[in-house]
C-alpha cells in the first residue's frame, strides 16, 4: 500500500491568512500545508480517502486522482468534511454513490449540514453519499464497532476524544491514521501496536485543549512503538519544518503535503 499526504495543516492551513510569521513566510514547500487529509492506495488498486476537507478539489487535481472508492471520516469539523460537495465528480464518473464511513456523531452532523445530499430529489448533479455508521446505533447502515471491510481491505476503527467530541482513527494493516485527538484510552492504544507506520496529530509545541501537542504525541509514540511515525495536523505555531525535524527523535518525522509513504 502507499499513503499520500494530501494536506498536513490545521483548520486555517499554512500559511495563515494575513499572518507574517516566519513559518507563513517560509519559501520551503514543506511549510505550505493544506487542510489535513490523506489518500491510501491499496494493493488491489483501490483508493481510500482519510477525511475530505475544503481543499479536496485542489488535492484531487494536484495528485491526478481519477478514482475514489471510499472515505473514512475522523469527525465532522468543517476542515475535515468541507469538501463533501465535490464528490459529485466521482459520482458521475463511477456511476454510484460514495461510500462514507464514520461514527454516529459525524453522521448526525453531516446529515444536518449537507441535508440536500440525503433528501429525495430528482435534480441532476447533486452529490450522492451512502453513510455507513461505525457503531451499534444511529442512522445510515450500522455495522458494529469491530473491523469492517472497506474497498477490499479490513479497517479497524480506533476510538479517541477531541476534547469532548468522540472521533475515530483508523487502522489498515500495519498503518494507522489518527488526527484531531487529545486522548486515546489504553484499550484503544492496543490497536496502535505492531505498526509499521503511525500517522498522528501534533498541533504545536505548547499544550492545547483539544489536540495532542508535540510532547504528548511523542509520549504516545514511545508507548506504542511504531517502526515509523509521521506527524500531521500541524500549525504554523509548531515552527519551521527544517528546524523542528532536527529536534525529533529517530523514527519520528513531520509529514508534509505531497509526501508518499510505502507501507
Amino acid at each position: 500500500m502507499r499513503l499520500t499526504f494530501l494536506g498536513t495543516g490545521t483548520s486555517q492551513g499554512v500559511p495563515v491568512i494575513a499572518c507574517h510569521c516566519g513559518v507563513c513566510r517560509s519559501t520551503d514547500e514543506r511549510d505550505r500545508r493544506l487542510r489535513t487529509s490523506a489518500l491510501l492506495r491499496t494493493d488491489g488498486g483501490r483508493n481510500i480517502l482519510f477525511d475530505i476537507g475544503p481543499d479536496f478539489r485542489q488535492q484531487m487535481l494536484r495528485e491526478g486522482v481519477e478514482r475514489l472508492d471510499a472515505i473514512l471520516i475522523t469527525h465532522a469539523h468543517r476542515d475535515h468534511v468541507g469538501g463533501l460537495d465535490d464528490i459529485r465528480s466521482f459520482n458521475y464518473v463511477q456511476g454510484r454513490k460514495m461510500d462514507v464511513y464514520l461514527n454516529e456523531e459525524a453522521a448526525r452532523a453531516i446529515r444536518n449540514d449537507y441535508h440536500y445530499i440525503f433528501e429525495p430529489h430528482v435534480y441532476p448533479g447533486l452529490p450522492e453519499a451512502e453513510l455507513h455508521v461505525l457503531g451499534l446505533t444511529g442512522g445510515g447502515s450500522p455495522i458494529g464497532e469491530g473491523s469492517v471491510e472497506v474497498a477490499g481491505v479490513m479497517v479497524t476503527p480506533i476510538k479517541a476524544m477531541h476534547k469532548d467530541l468522540p472521533v475515530l482513527g483508523y487502522r489498515v494493516g500495519k498503518m494507522a491514521y489518527v488526527t484531531d485527538a487529545n486522548y486515546i484510552a489504553e484499550e484503544e492504544q492496543e490497536k496502535l501496536r505492531g505498526l509499521k507506520v503511525l500517522v498522528l496529530n501534533a498541533l504545536r509545541k505548547e499544550k492545547h485543549f483539544s489536540h495532542f501537542c508535540l510532547g504528548e504525541a511523542l509520549e504516545l509514540i514511545e508507548r506504542v512503538k511504531p517502526e515509523r511515525a509521521l506527524l500531521t495536523h500541524i500549525s504554523h505555531e509548531m515552527g519551521l519544518h527544517a528546524e523542528v525535524s532536527d529536534e525529533l527523535p529517530a523514527g519520528v518525522e513531520l509529514a508534509y503535503d505531497g509526501e508518499e509513504v510505502e507501507i
